[in-house]
């Protein structure tokens, strides 16, 4: 009896897991490497306008002080300085000589991480542009599929952090009659973040690029709808 609630369980458990071996299908995990904006975005210029109305709107109604209360010159005591403050520019060199491979750029928006060379469904085998990705082995979670895809790009993973466990997308990438060595798959996305650092060394790749949302549709133009569905911001 205990000998066959064993195998039962033994069965169950094998079950559970991801099994590439009864059938061709692949699974994939890919990581959507993001740098989160360094600078806070431009307002729009309806909410600026509405903002400058909320101001003026309560400037009518605020408590006027006495002017001697308000005497900057009286009120600042013994010690005091001013620091002149020069805001850094928002435009830096590496949007002008539009600089991909670069971190400082678009400041004031989120980069994802793409690199260029021999993936899984690349069709006829040649290099192509696309995310972090290592196809599911024996990794105890998808997850850790992922970590394994990023750790290998980097090198490190010490300025990283993945955002929870689970997947924040997916999509099935069926077999072309008209490309050899086209196998279909599904891909699962991962979402990790830059933490304290502007540079990274990227290898295991023939090049790189650093790009925004709209950027990145000039990559996977037959991707585009998917990926701006799961790319929220």
């Amino acid at each position: 009896m205990r000998r066959s609630i064993a195998s039962l369980g033994g069965s169950l458990v094998k079950s559970r897991g991801f099994s590439t071996s009864s059938s061709p299908e692949k699974i994939v995990a890919s990581v959507l490497f993001e740098r989160l904006p360094v600078v806070i975005p431009k307002i729009d210029p309806i909410v600026y306008a509405f903002q400058e109305f909320s101001f003026r709107w309560r400037q009518q109604y605020r408590r006027r002080y006495p002017d001697e209360l308000l005497d900057k010159s009286n009120a600042r005591g013994k010690g005091d300085y001013q620091i002149d403050y020069v805001p850094a520019p928002r435009i830096t060199e590496a949007d002008k000589q539009n600089d991909r491979k670069s971190l400082q750029r678009a400041l004031d928006s989120r980069l994802y991480l793409l690199i260029y060379g021999n993936t899984h469904g690349s069709p006829n085998g040649k290099p192509v542009w696309h995310f972090p990705e290592k196809v599911y082995e024996s990794e105890e979670t998808l997850r850790k599929c992922a970590e394994s895809a990023l750790l290998s790009v980097l090198g490190d993973l010490s300025h990283t952090y993945f955002v929870g466990n689970a997947p924040m997308g997916h999509i099935a990438m069926e077999s072309s009659a008209n490309v050899t060595d086209s196998p279909s798959f599904k891909q699962f996305f991962f979402k990790s973040q830059v933490i304290a650092t502007n540079k990274l060394k990227i290898g295991k790749c023939e090049d790189f690029v650093w790009v925004t949302k709209d950027e990145l549709m000039e990559y996977f133009p037959e991707k585009a709808e998917f990926l701006s569905k799961m790319i929220i911001s």
